[in-house]
């Protein structure tokens, strides 16, 4: 009998990469959705039950009748912005749900759970690369939800019912290389495509916010990880939960910080275009240079990324945007 999953979120942009993924294994994906944030046409790989995860009785449902090993859990309210001006819808969803999914899971016996968490937990870390061994101090509500649901599945696995696999992500970022998902968010707010939407002419220009921090360049620095390696790092975590319990924190990124104009630089190669930009002041409370220490998952879980340098990410992602904006979207021109 072929084992199946439940991905909870698995018609979003990175859960329907690890349906992909999942699927090419011969593990067979259950997407659990309110399609309120994913997108029907990313499942492609498995079942689709629409359904909140507030909703105990229809996860219960879908357990059961898969009689499923394991669950993947991405979905959750991401937008930062968002958070703070509606931090409720927050705590609701991002904790609340959570430990609905908890519950749930512990009712039909299922045991195994990798948590889709983020660097966001640590908020202003003292020191970089940032190891797993920091302070967990979230600066906005998106990031105290997910500390919250973190603290939450610790709490619970410490009864010995539950394992559990928090993957903090850093910039998540590319596309399927066979170009058959990739990100698709409406309104787009990742730097990458709004880079590419810039270079095409589907944004007028593309804001660069802060150009004196201390980096070499004068802009952020961030840790782009290839959402292929984020993939491949959630079918590793399922299999160090075959042999292990309790509740494990790993950083998901490759270590290596990349500035905003780099990127820039990147998306011009790929693209053969010009990204016109527009210097502006820095965001409040964004941190010069954010990177991981990647070497707890390396080796816990044998993983490393293969796919993440800066180009080979921008290249993967001007080709899905070509993709997106033929197939499944009318024009996205914007003035701004």
């Amino acid at each position: 009998m072929q084992e199946t999953v439940i991905v909870t979120g698995g018609a979003g942009y990175i859960g329907s990469h690890v349906c992909k993924a999942l699927h090419q294994r011969g593990i067979q994906p259950v997407t659990v959705d309110d399609l309120s944030t994913g997108n029907e046409w990313a499942v492609k790989w498995g079942p689709l039950h629409v359904a909140n995860i507030a909703d105990g009785a229809a996860l219960r449902q879908i357990l059961r009748q898969y009689q499923a090993t394991a669950v993947l859990h991405f979905a959750a309210h991401s937008q930062v912005g968002e958070s703070v001006v509606d931090p409720l819808k927050y705590h609701r969803n991002n904790v609340g749900g959570t430990v609905s999914l908890a519950e749930a899971m512990l009712d039909c016996g299922v045991g195994k759970l990798v948590f889709s968490s983020t660097c966001a937990v640590y908020g202003m870390p003292d020191r970089t690369p940032i190891t797993e061994e920091a302070a967990r101090r979230p600066v906005n509500p998106y990031g105290q939800s997910k500390l919250s649901a973190e603290n939450a599945l610790i709490d619970i696995a410490a009864t010995g019912k539950l394992s559990v696999a928090m993957l903090r992500y850093f910039n998540a970022a590319g596309a399927d290389p066979d170009l058959e998902i990739g990100e698709a968010h409406e309104p787009e707010s990742h730097l990458i495509p709004l880079a590419i939407r810039a270079a095409t002419g589907q944004l007028a220009r593309f804001r660069l916010f802060g150009t004196d921090y201390p980096t070499p360049d004068g802009t952020c620095q961030r840790d782009y990880i290839h959402v292929n390696d984020l993939a491949s790092a959630h079918l590793a975590a399922l299999d160090f939960l075959a042999n292990n319990s309790g509740a494990h924190g790993f950083n998901l990124g490759t270590g290596t910080a990349i500035s905003v104009r780099e990127v820039l630089s990147a998306v011009e190669q790929a693209t053969g275009r010009t990204v016109p930009t527009a210097e502006v002041e820095r965001r409040a409370g964004d941190p010069p240079i954010l990177f991981a220490a990647n070497a707890k998952a390396r080796q816990a879980l044998n993983w490393q990324p293969q796919h993440s340098d800066i180009v080979s990410i921008v290249r993967s992602a001007a080709a899905w945007d070509e993709i997106y904006r033929a197939r499944l979207q009318p024009p996205l021109i914007k003035r701004a």
